[in-house]
């Protein structure tokens, strides 16, 4: 191997190194996001005047104006981030389940999910990100009067499912590439990501059931 080819191979991988990086800390970044929106969209299960007070904040500080943006440039930044390593060919893909069952290999298979997952949420969670930031300013009436219409409905009942497996999944597997969940730690660091999933999932469901039946 020439010097030429050594120089080009250790660029190539300290570059992988710092998109690796880059992807973890856009992760993590939109894993908070992602609980702390269910937060703040959990007002209103304190009634839509408590929903509105906290988004009329949001707008009155433009975190709302600038803040959504950028969350929208980390998300899209991140999905092409992630889409370096998903196989896109059928046959790739057909091999990786193929591994996935033949190993019975649990982290294979969490694999397997963020790749699925992380394709549906880039479709879905761009068009909920648009279609809030585009139609300003954010109401309970108007997350009420959208649930009119089945199909929302179904969307935000897949983005709620999706968003829970993506995100808590990427936690994990971020810590087990990152050396934060050991061996000897992975019994309970997976105990406690299910237990996320069931948080978020249970919570977003009490906020959309209460945006539903919402009186405004």
């Amino acid at each position: 191997m020439s010097v030429d080819t050594t120089v080009e191979s250790f660029k190539g991988h300290r570059l992988a190194g710092w998109l690796d990086w880059l992807q973890m800390l856009t992760g993590l970044t939109l894993v908070c996001f992602l609980f702390a929106h269910m937060l703040f969209v959990g007002s209103v299960l304190l009634g839509a005047k408590s929903f509105d007070f906290v988004a009329a904040f949001f707008e009155r500080t433009y975190l709302a104006q600038v803040g959504g943006p950028i969350l929208f440039f980390l998300f899209l930044l991140h999905g092409f981030l992630g889409a370096r390593k998903m196989p896109f060919r059928t046959k790739e893909q057909k091999l990786i389940v193929r591994h996935a069952k033949m190993m019975h290999h649990r982290d294979t298979w969490f694999w397997v999910i963020q790749a699925i997952t992380g394709a549906i949420l880039l479709v879905i969670a761009s068009i909920h990100m648009w279609t809030v930031l585009s139609d300003l300013p954010i109401t309970a009436a108007k997350g009420a009067h959208e649930l009119e219409t089945g199909l929302w409905l179904i969307f935000y009942l897949l983005l709620i499912i999706v968003g829970a497996l993506h995100g808590c999944i990427g936690l994990y597997r971020i810590g087990v590439k990152w050396g934060v969940v050991t061996r000897a730690k992975r019994t309970k660091a997976l105990k406690c990501i299910y237990y996320l999933i069931g948080v978020y999932v249970v919570v977003e469901l009490l906020n959309l059931l209460r945006f539903y039946f919402l009186k405004v």
